[in-house]
């Protein structure tokens, strides 16, 4: 399933049994573990990671109703190259070994304390009401924007605007802005 969605379809659905978010991501990096498509963990985990976007957590109640309980969003974290160049302007030895200190402290945090994602709840079940907590993130806002027709689009831009205050520019706004402008190559 995390192979198909990495390359087969704009999303997939599945259902799961985990009580939490992070309990769902260790289920799934645990049976690619144990199917054999992966050896390490760190690396069966990045690989669910890029495919869960939104997790919709249903439960149901004593009375035997079903309800969604949360929307969850997956946020991968970005990898950075933050190590610094700064002994090269050292003048001293020892500044030099503080500076590469420095750099080695940061490397073995990095390489075992490495966080891979974060998650956030974007819609909870709140006393019959469902209440919006948090902002879906900008790289979410765009992908799913990529997939909308007009009309969508429009009513999805007001929506971000109405409940979290962000405006979208509208299509038209966005090919001025870049009127005149050569394209930036990526």
């Amino acid at each position: 399933m995390i192979q198909s969605a990495q390359v087969a379809s704009k999303f997939t659905l599945f259902t799961h049994h985990a009580k939490t978010f992070p309990d769902l991501v260790t289920a799934l990096r645990n049976s690619m573990l144990r199917a054999g498509v992966f050896k390490d963990e760190k690396t069966a985990e990045e690989q669910v990671v890029q495919v869960l976007n939104f997790d919709i957590h249903l439960v149901k109640d004593f009375r035997g109703r079903r309800y969604i309980e949360r929307v969850t969003e997956c946020i991968p974290v970005e990898q950075k190259n933050e190590y610094t160049f700064d002994h090269r302007q050292e003048k001293t030895l020892e500044g030099k070994i503080d500076k590469f200190m420095d750099n080695a402290t940061y490397y073995f945090t990095k390489s075992t304390n490495r966080e891979l994602y974060r998650y956030q709840n974007i819609l909870e079940y709140h006393d019959g009401t469902y209440v919006l907590t948090n902002k879906i993130s900008d790289r979410n806002i765009a992908e799913m924007r990529n997939n909308m027709d007009e009309s969508d689009l429009e009513a999805f831009d007001k929506f971000i605007e109405d409940n979290w205050g962000v405006k979208i520019p509208s299509m038209s706004d966005e090919r001025k802005s870049t009127r005149g402008r050569r394209p930036k190559a990526e």
